[in-house]
């Protein structure tokens, strides 16, 4: 019980002790402090701190140095969002500091912390890889460029297969029009993409769909763009275990339009 007592004494000294440095105005004891928080790792205090002289020290030799700290604070204290922009307004305000690089690096980081799991909106992912970019543009000679071109690969693997996913939910659920747009997105945005074959066989599919559910004034148009998506397909992975189903695809959408052509 002792022990507790004394325990909590000391905490509420400490506690009073920062309180008194906060509303103390202060600005060199509040720096002081909120670096010996910085230090020691207690980085919300020292945030709070910092945020109370940043207006004092602007245009000081110091300013530089508090700054950063006070975006690293953040980014030590997993608040990714407040980081990112901060180590981004700290690299366009110091644009000959020596952190700058740093800066740089860890707002494109703290966007990339952000990235969700793919199933999610990819935004964050796009912020990361934007950022990423523009370090690589920035600091082409920068030991971490590989570094970044990893994670540049990896957000886009993430942003590629939720736009397949995307594509394939709506052919799931019979959006042949948002599957096809979907799905033609994600060759356009991801030339090369793993999901090629698959997508295109989709597209094939909702294009079909879409066109023997369509009203009798629209099937001659949509039957052509099916019979084209087949030709596309096969053009380019004719050697597919899924070619002989196009084939048929291409076929009857080639035998419907001969029907809408003779009456």
């Amino acid at each position: 019980l002792t022990c507790l007592v004394v325990a909590l004494v000391l905490l509420c000294s400490c506690r009073s002790e920062f309180e008194r440095i906060r509303t103390s105005g202060n600005a060199e004891l509040i720096y002081e402090e909120a670096n010996r928080n910085y230090e020691i790792k207690e980085y919300q205090k020292a945030v709070t701190l910092y945020e109370l002289v940043i207006p004092s020290f602007r245009g000081r030799a110091e300013a530089e140095d508090l700054y950063f700290k006070y975006a690293n604070a953040h980014f030590l204290d997993r608040r990714y969002i407040l980081s990112a922009h901060y180590f981004k307004t700290f690299a366009d305000t110091y644009t000959t500091s020596p952190k700058r690089e740093d800066a740089l690096f860890n707002h494109a980081y703290s966007n990339y912390k952000l990235s969700p799991k793919y199933k999610l909106d990819q935004t964050n992912s796009q912020k990361a890889i934007d950022a990423f970019q523009l370090f690589v543009n920035t600091f082409p000679e920068s030991e971490r460029v590989p570094k970044c071109n990893e994670y540049i690969d990896e957000l886009r693997d993430k942003m590629e297969l939720k736009a397949f996913d995307t594509g394939k939910l709506y052919y799931n659920m019979r959006n042949y029009s948002s599957a096809i747009q979907s799905l033609n997105n994600l060759l356009k945005d991801f030339p090369g993409s793993e999901k090629e074959e698959e997508a295109m066989y989709l597209m094939v599919k909702a294009s079909y769909e879409l066109a023997i559910n369509s009203i009798f004034t629209k099937q001659e148009e949509r039957y052509n763009e099916t019979v084209n998506r087949c030709q596309a397909y096969l053009k380019r992975h004719g050697n597919s275990e899924r070619s002989e189903e196009v084939i048929n695809y291409r076929n009857n959408s080639r035998e419907a339009l001969n029907n809408i052509q003779n009456g």
